[in-house]
């Protein structure tokens, strides 16, 4: 057999494979689908290192180069087992039992299939082997031969696309349209006007929907219907509480801004944002179930299996304002973003209290179950660390004139931002021009006026919280618990 030819048999192989995969998990679930649940598990089993490198090189495009990634090395298989099989179907029939095999065994890691999962790799066993074998008798790429390659082409692109509208049968936007308002019972004061500097470079105060940063560990985005949905909240608690979206809409509602950051952002880095949340305090949901002494974590668990450990005495400080959030800036929550609910508690990195597409609520100990990212040797608890950032003039840059505005955003949840300075070459630190202050769990934005002498500059800034605290000069990673140190950048004036 020619070498083209077997490869392509090989490739068409795998194609047929996951597309029936991809089909039968649109029935099933689309989690089951093995190119998805084989992505799953590999990033579950990334170390924290490599997934620290993703995030920084590819920001919130990490999951697509991952599966661009998987493509390629996919590919690259299909295409040696096929030469492999120029004189045998043998060695590709074994791969395909290989691969079929491996997506078996992800689907039955996954925490959010069920036993129906495994009928999709398990079919895209049985399409994979009898697609190859039939191929490798079918011979040369002309004639007959050729009509079937085109057929098994077509087939598999048919599979996927009707797994991919399976799958979006599940019509969220629309339950989202049904939610309709949430009106707050207690409303979040009006920001002020004067609470950027977006003319000069800052972000606007509160970040739109569509600008807030996500960086979770989902490939693609749970679609759960508020019809659906319910929250078990369980463990340590004098009653177990059952409750559905319609049970927490009847409730006070309250809107409270907050400011939400990634324990992923480095020294300078874009992930943190500013939203209007509506929806329950946790802290009455809790204090309902009736936490038992002892217990010092509440476990969360997203419809996904992803799970985050949030520390009991935070969640329950009143001042605190932690939610149950099921709105965000004046719509139900965006899919990407939690839809129909997530957890929001100010102060604390995402990781340990930000579950999106939450419906598990247990309290526990930390001693007794890990979240997700402490197996993976993050830090337990996760305060937010006083942190400022440098937006304008932008790095490398260069500005006209000896007139220089330097502008930025700083933030010290729950504490609250008391100062900025700033300093240029090394020299005594400034204070800067502090934004309005909105609330001590949001972001303070920055800027100071410098006049500047032709030539290169290097400025550095460091913020200082209301407790006293300077972040410090010391520049450490972001894992395990967060990045420190003072950004810097440089630039020219001419």
């Amino acid at each position: 057999m020619k070498r083209w030819t077997a490869a392509l048999i090989g490739v068409l192989a795998v194609a047929a494979a996951l597309a029936a995969g991809h089909l039968v998990a649109g029935l099933v679930g689309t989690g089951a689908s093995p190119y998805l649940a084989v992505g799953n598990t590999a990033i579950d089993f990334t170390p924290s290192f490599l997934k620290d490198f993703a995030v920084r090189t590819f920001g919130t495009y990490d999951k697509l180069v991952l599966l661009l990634g998987m493509a390629l090395v996919i590919a690259g298989l299909a295409v040696l087992a096929g030469l492999l099989s120029r004189r045998s179907p043998l060695p590709g029939t074994v791969f395909a039992v290989v691969l079929g095999l491996v997506g078996v065994g992800a689907v039955l890691y996954r925490p959010d299939t069920d036993a129906l999962g495994v009928l999709a790799p398990i079919a895209s066993l049985a399409v994979g082997v009898a697609v190859f074998r039939w191929l490798h008798r079918t011979g040369p790429l002309d004639g007959p031969g050729r009509r079937n390659f085109l057929l098994v082409a077509g087939a598999a692109v048919l599979a996927a696309g009707a797994g991919r509208l399976l799958g979006d049968r599940v019509d969220v936007e629309e339950s989202r349209r049904a939610v309709g308002d949430l009106t707050p019972r207690t409303k979040a004061p009006a920001i002020p006007v004067d609470a950027d500097f977006q003319g000069e470079g800052t972000p606007s105060f509160i970040t739109s929907n569509a600008d807030f940063y996500r960086v979770d560990t989902a490939l693609t985005v749970p679609r759960v219907r508020a019809e659906d949905w319910s929250l078990r909240v369980h463990g340590l608690v004098d009653r177990e509480l059952n409750l559905r979206f319609e049970d927490l809409r009847r409730r006070d509602l309250v809107e409270r801004t907050i400011t939400m950051t990634c324990v992923s952002n480095e020294v300078g880095g874009p992930y943190t944002s500013t939203a209007n949340f509506v929806g329950v305090p946790l802290r009455d949901v809790l204090l309902e179930a009736g936490v038992k002494p002892g217990a010092d974590q509440l476990f969360s668990t997203s419809v996904d299996g992803w799970t985050a450990g949030s520390p009991i005495d935070v969640v329950l400080e009143e001042e605190r304002g932690a939610l149950i959030a099921l709105g965000m800036n004046g719509e139900p929550l965006p899919p990407e973003h939690g839809f129909p609910a997530r957890l929001v508690v100010p102060g604390l990195y995402g990781y340990v209290s930000a579950t999106k597409w939450v419906v598990d609520l247990e309290i526990t100990t930390f001693a007794a179950k890990k979240a997700y990212w402490l197996n993976r040797g993050w830090g337990e608890r996760g305060p937010i660390k006083p942190m400022s950032r440098i937006d304008r003039p932008l790095g490398l840059s260069t500005v006209k004139g000896s007139k220089v505005v330097v502008t930025g955003v700083a933030w010290a949840q729950p504490v609250g931002v008391a100062k900025v300075e700033l300093r240029v070459d090394g020299g005594p630190w400034q204070q800067t021009t502090l934004a309005a202050h909105v609330n001590a769990v949001t972001w303070r934005m920055w800027r100071i006026a410098l006049d500047l002498p032709n030539g290169g500059h290097t400025v550095e800034v460091r913020a200082t919280d209301k407790n006293g605290f300077t972040q410090p000069q010391e520049r450490v990673e972001p894992i395990p618990d967060g990045a420190t140190g003072w950004h810097s950048i440089f630039f020219t004036v001419e």
